[in-house]
């Protein structure tokens, strides 16, 4: 239990096969304040998210035992933590998969840890930012930005925590249009993977999907072609 006045450690869990890449990355984290925990398999994973609660995960794609795109899939229909995840390949199929199974943010092996730890600290500061303070209805949906919870169509709705960062992005630009870029640098600004417009669609076809009646013909984010999207509250 942390002291009166004691800053209480954020925890990281790092699953991946290779010790030798975990171990670098825990001492690095520690370095950082981070308390981290560690698995080398896909279920020992998700049997420590369970039992920690970590506030963050560092998942590999490639485990002995499980797939880590399966194993990213089974975290989200529970937990929101967000994930980064971390494989060595490097095709932007393979990057579009991860986050269509609710990652947050993507590396390559090989790569420096400074800029794993500079996308740590960007997805934290986005969790402790909030644009709106506090809550309010739009149409059939109401949100409240304090408990950062959804309801649409009097249904309560389980969000990611990016979407529902790309929702209070939205809501804080009530039918303005949103570009892309200005979208990447908002949500995901130190992420060159964003820079690709078919990794922020992925997210947006996703959030749609849990707020909108008709996905076809959506009734609150409509596209904007070749510019981006619109969140429209009347």
């Amino acid at each position: 239990m942390a002291k009166k006045g004691q800053k209480i450690k954020k925890i990281i869990l790092v699953v991946d096969d290779d010790k030798d890449i975990v171990q670098t990355i825990k001492g690095n984290l520690e370095l950082d304040g981070y308390e981290v925990f560690t698995a080398y398999d896909g279920q020992t994973g998700l049997h420590m998210t369970k039992t920690i609660r970590p506030d963050l995960i560092i998942l590999d794609l490639n485990l002995p035992d499980i797939d880590g795109i399966k194993a990213c899939e089974i975290i989200r229909r529970e937990f929101d933590f967000p994930i980064i995840m971390l494989t060595a390949r490097d095709g932007i199929s393979d990057k579009v998969l991860g986050l269509e199974c609710g990652a947050d943010d993507y590396m390559v092996k090989p790569f420096n840890f400074l800029e794993l730890s500079a996308r740590i600290k960007s997805i934290f500061k986005r969790i402790e930012r909030n644009l709106v303070k506090d809550s309010h209805e739009f149409k059939d949906i109401s949100i409240n930005f304090k408990s950062r919870s959804i309801s649409v169509r009097g249904k309560d709705i389980n969000l990611t925590r990016t979407e529902f960062q790309l929702f209070e992005l939205f809501v804080s630009y009530p039918n303005e249009v949103l570009s892309r870029d200005f979208i990447q640098k908002q949500i995901w600004h130190d992420s060159q993977l964003y820079q690709h417009s078919r990794a922020i669609d992925v997210h947006m076809q996703r959030l749609r999907k849990k707020i909108e009646k008709e996905i076809e013909n959506p009734k609150y984010i409509v596209t904007i072609a070749g510019v981006g999207y619109k969140f429209q509250s009347g």
